[in-house]
């Protein structure tokens, strides 16, 4: 039979040097707390600028996006509906050029309206540009510096 390993012997434990006492006068630890607490108030202005910059330039990217795509389909619209302007006075109001139009104009003023309202939404969803991520930082930091006074 093999003989077992014997076990390396165990270290004492020993307890962790207690801190030592802080040397420091009162003066200068609330001069400590308060510039921290300046420090700590100017990094989350800084991130609620940064998250608001950052919202406001997508905003941005996609106004700039939609009204090139709405310009380029506005103008082939133009196209599309000089043609059935023109279809409708050939087929349906026996070459007679004027109710064509105006039904071509009612048609525009209803895509108008829901083009709008599909806009007013879309920028109902993006504004205001709140800056949440720093008030939830903020709340969290009030939380964790009510739990340590008490």
């Amino acid at each position: 039979m093999p003989e077992p390993k014997p076990t390396p012997p165990v270290p004492p434990v020993v307890p962790p040097p207690e801190p030592e006492p802080d040397s420091r006068s009162v003066a200068e630890m609330v001069f400590d707390v308060s510039e921290s607490a300046s420090t700590l108030i100017r990094e989350e202005i800084e991130l609620a600028k940064a998250e608001v910059t950052e919202k406001v330039g997508k905003l941005l990217r996609g106004s700039v996006v939609g009204i090139a795509a709405g310009a380029f389909a506005f103008l082939a619209l133009i196209l599309v509906m000089e043609g059935i302007a023109w279809l409708l006075n050939e087929e349906v109001f026996d070459g007679k050029v004027w109710p064509g139009f105006f039904v071509e104009a009612a048609a525009f003023l209803l895509i108008a309206a829901a083009a709008g309202f599909i806009a007013y939404r879309a920028v109902q969803a993006g504004a205001p540009p709140v800056p949440e991520q720093a008030i939830e930082e903020a709340k969290l930091t009030k939380e964790m510096l009510q739990k340590e006074n008490k």
